[in-house]
């Protein structure tokens, strides 16, 4: 997978790096005491995983592949999000891209210091091979959606036309608008951002910047991007259930995206 490639045909000369943002950006866990995650957690291709599947018939050739934040399998959250998309009908893998090494969700963590071992050579590879054996395993369409640290890797995904369709929450660890001049370059995969309004790390000064290169028609693939007021990074993962503006967000980001996919699965 090939980060940033066909820099000659960019026109951009700058670009802002999004941060990655640590525990101080997110919410606390919002999983009510006492749910339980629906899936179990196997093995794929050497790569702990944590799967989980609609209770009703499924196509079993289509598969969302969920890229989590810093916290990882061991953030309930992020399991309780993949078993919503699995409740939406698709069979739902999030693979533990960060080599069991998730971000503390305890605020003791420091995502300087952690971003030193969980770069794209240390990351890339087990995601790869977790969407290799989806594929030899039948899986003939792959929707990518990720949240915070998860959106970089959608972004890459759709870059290298490895999956069908993608969408990203909050990403982070972006080139603006350098990653998505690639996208445009490039890639033939329809694409589908939400933001937050109040996020630090993608501004919604960079999802402007963003549209002015895919929005409008410049991305005949598809394209598109939502923008939800009143919260901020993370707003997608994890809402306080006493908040109506964050609820709805959460679940308008969840909607947003599940529409998005349908749409553009073949």
């Amino acid at each position: 997978m090939l980060p940033i490639v066909l820099l000659s045909v960019l026109s951009a000369v700058y670009a802002a790096v999004v941060p990655q943002l640590g525990f101080e950006s997110h919410l606390p866990s919002q999983v009510a005491a006492g749910v339980q995650p629906l899936g179990k957690n196997v093995t794929i291709n050497g790569v702990l995983t944590y799967v989980t599947l609609p209770k009703k018939k499924f196509d079993p050739k289509i598969a969302v592949l969920l890229l989590t934040d810093v916290f990882g399998l061991p953030s309930p959250d992020n399991l309780v999000l993949a078993d919503q998309w699995a409740a939406a009908g698709f069979a739902t893998f999030a693979p533990d891209y960060l080599n069991g090494d998730a971000l503390p969700p305890d605020g003791l963590g420091n995502i300087t210091a952690w971003a030193v071992n969980h770069g794209e050579a240390q990351t890339t590879p087990p995601l790869l091979a977790v969407v290799n054996a989806l594929k030899s395993r039948g899986v003939k369409q792959i929707a990518v959606t990720g949240y915070c640290f998860g959106g970089l890797y959608t972004v890459r995904l759709v870059q290298n036309n490895t999956v069908t369709v993608g969408t990203t929450a909050h990403p982070s660890s972006l080139d603006v608008p350098i990653d998505f001049e690639v996208v445009k370059a490039q890639s033939h995969v329809p694409i589908e951002i939400n933001n937050a309004e109040l996020d630090t790390g993608f501004t919604p000064a960079l999802a402007v910047e963003t549209d002015s290169v895919l929005d409008d028609g410049q991305y005949p693939p598809g394209y598109l991007r939502r923008q939800f007021n009143g919260v901020g990074h993370g707003f997608a993962v994890r809402a306080n259930a006493s908040d109506p503006v964050q609820v709805a967000a959460k679940n308008g980001a969840f909607d947003t995206s599940l529409a998005f996919i349908k749409k553009h699965l073949k």
